[in-house]
């Protein structure tokens, strides 16, 4: 449930969209927002793969994906939930292991995506809801800052190894996952693991958040004429585990009121995956691509988050930081002229 007052100004998706056939790939759904997409989509016979890193909390949260999946089979089914094993015939629902902070990983689990799936409908880029918001600094096993690492760079890489596949699909669409806290980010090129300067958690979050919708816009425009559509959002102030490393790094009882206070006005995880599901299914979005979104309504994000200039640096450093040699989006199949 949300908090009291929530119901009154939340947006909500309507749509009756179905997914029947098409394959959505959701990364850090094992709770929260991620997870309460994945309950929404198989409700609509989508097929749905949960990258995720910690496989048990995935297993777990998979059987409660499962659980919505029978509301609409009705089958009773309850077979055993396996890594790369779908656990329900009709729509079904796979977990497999996707570690962002290791590029590597991300690439392994593309492999296999690109080795077993003919299509890819739905690439929901989710993951930070997993704990990474205004963490202690540290750095991926690549060597990049924490935060700017798994918020953006392996969603970033992700969708660079997997877009040929996407481009090939139905109705494809990319929904990356922001925060109004953009507002607050900013890049220095020249001190990008804050070794310059001292590490603000905080910032490092907004400008991880700024990257999101940056990278939804620049891809927006690289992907013109391929039939791709791409989305940036904040899904609201939700009641998630997101504020675990608030004591540490902003101010002691930090979490405690991000987790109880919170709850007044906070939206809970499946008024939280709104906005998520809306950019994903809704027809009206379907028309619409490299804009921000926040309560299922396009809404405006700051000046920088509007820079074609950053937009364009940003793509050509990150091409660099995960050591692609190549700008996949070059040369793209058209499908629309």
């Amino acid at each position: 449930m949300g908090g009291r007052l929530s119901s009154w100004w939340f947006g909500e998706c309507r749509s009756k969209a179905r997914l029947d056939g098409k394959l959505a790939i959701i990364t850090g759904c094992n709770t929260g927002i991620g997870k309460e997409t994945a309950k929404d989509f198989v409700k609509r016979g989508c097929r749905v793969i949960m990258a995720c890193r910690d496989l048990e909390k995935a297993n777990a949260a998979a059987k409660e994906v499962m659980e919505a999946a029978k509301e609409i089979d009705g089958n009773g089914m309850k077979p055993e939930i396996v890594e790369n094993t779908p656990v329900v015939e009709k729509p079904k629902v796979e977990v497999y292991h996707l570690d962002l902070t290791s590029l590597d990983s991300v690439r392994q689990f593309a492999q296999k995506i690109l080795a077993t799936e003919s299509e890819i409908n739905l690439l929901i880029n989710n993951a930070g809801e997993e704990g990474i918001m205004a963490c202690p600094q540290g750095k991926t096993k690549d060597g990049h800052e924490l935060q700017l690492g798994v918020n953006h760079l392996g969603h970033f890489l992700l969708t660079c190894l997997l877009i040929n596949r996407i481009c090939a699909s139905r109705e494809p669409r990319i929904v990356n996952v922001s925060s109004m806290a953009h507002k607050w980010g900013d890049f220095n090129f020249d001190d990008i693991n804050y070794e310059k300067t001292p590490y603000s958690a905080t910032m490092a979050y907004s400008r991880s958040k700024l990257a999101n919708i940056l990278f939804t816009k620049e891809l927006a425009k690289r992907l013109q004429g391929t039939g791709v559509r791409t989305y940036a959002l904040h899904p609201g102030v939700v009641a998630t585990e997101l504020g675990r490393h608030l004591d540490s790094t902003l101010l002691p009882g930090m979490s405690w009121i991000f987790r109880n206070v919170g709850k007044v006005v906070a939206k809970s995880p499946v008024q939280g995956s709104q906005t998520t599901i809306y950019c994903a299914v809704d027809e009206k979005t379907a028309n619409e691509t490299g804009l921000y979104y926040s309560d299922c309504r396009v809404k405006t994000p700051s000046a920088k988050a509007k820079d074609p200039a950053l937009a364009s640096r940003l793509w050509e450093e990150s091409l660099k930081w995960v050591e692609l040699k190549e700008d996949p989006t070059l040369n793209l199949p058209q499908k629309e002229r």
